[in-house]
């Protein structure tokens, strides 16, 4: 069906998340920090949540010094209660929140399936499963008062292959993806939109690994994913009007190092 009567400004519009106010956990460094930096570059009001004060404070700076409103938020995503704060100061600032990106996960160290620790599995499933599903409740009742919400979870390529020293991690990214395409299923008819980003942008810390390594030697486009242009621009994405019929789905932003067929 033709829309005679949209017009090329009412597109832009779907493309823009120009007002929209955009939680982005684990957003002082590395994958969170790109797309803090997209988003606010285009428009966004960006509420800068980590545990980091003095790296959360740099990336506030930054969103400052591109004319990007934004707010720092001290937040431990393990526990429920400093969430829900988190949620209550945004709403206090700003009135409204319009989507969120759960991107902060604690880490552990890579072991073998037989080797995994209680602690390793605990690490994992309080900041990663517990962290998205209180962060999606605490900001739902007021994404289903206003009639719209986005929400973008993490999940990984390596839970999707069973990526081998991965075992805790992988468990809980495909957990996420569970919750998120239960969410979707849920909320739709409440207007929100929940979508999932397994990235492909490793941090400088892994380069020279035997999984970086691998990753380069496979990658059909040859290169690392970059934060802010190539994970940042398909959250963007995912938190506009643009994406309004397409939900409960993992994005692989991986330059085609994971293809299906």
């Amino acid at each position: 069906m033709l829309h005679e009567d949209i017009t090329s400004a009412d597109i832009k519009a779907m493309h823009s998340v120009e007002g929209r106010v955009i939680i982005v956990t684990g957003s002082a460094q590395g994958v969170g920090r790109g797309m803090a930096h997209h988003l606010g570059k285009a428009g966004a009001t960006v509420v800068v949540a980590d545990y980091q004060a003095d790296k959360l404070q740099r990336t506030c700076d930054e969103l400052t010094k591109f004319g990007a409103p934004n707010l720092g938020v001290e937040v431990d995503i393990r526990e429920q209660s400093r969430i829900n704060d988190m949620v209550a100061k945004t709403l206090d600032a700003f009135g409204k929140v319009d989507a969120i990106i759960n991107n902060a996960q604690t880490f552990r160290p890579n072991a073998p399936i037989e080797e995994i620790s209680e602690e390793d599995v605990d690490v994992f499933y309080r900041s990663g499963v517990l962290g998205t599903l209180w962060a999606m409740q605490a900001v739902y009742p007021h994404m289903k008062a206003a009639g719209w919400g986005r929400i973008v979870n993490f999940g990984s390529s390596m839970g999707r292959v069973g990526g081998a020293t991965f075992g805790a991690y992988n468990a809980s990214k495909e957990a996420i993806r569970a919750l998120t395409r239960t969410a979707a299923k849920e909320w739709a008819a409440d207007g929100i939109i929940v979508n999932a980003i397994a990235p492909a942008a490793a941090p400088p810390r892994a380069v020279g690994t035997q999984h970086y390594e691998e990753f380069m030697r496979t990658c059909p486009m040859g290169r690392n994913g970059d934060p802010e242009t190539d994970i940042g621009s398909v959250a963007h994405f995912l938190c506009t009007d643009a994406c309004r019929y397409l939900t409960g789905h993992t994005f692989m932003v991986d330059g085609g190092n994971f293809l299906w067929s």
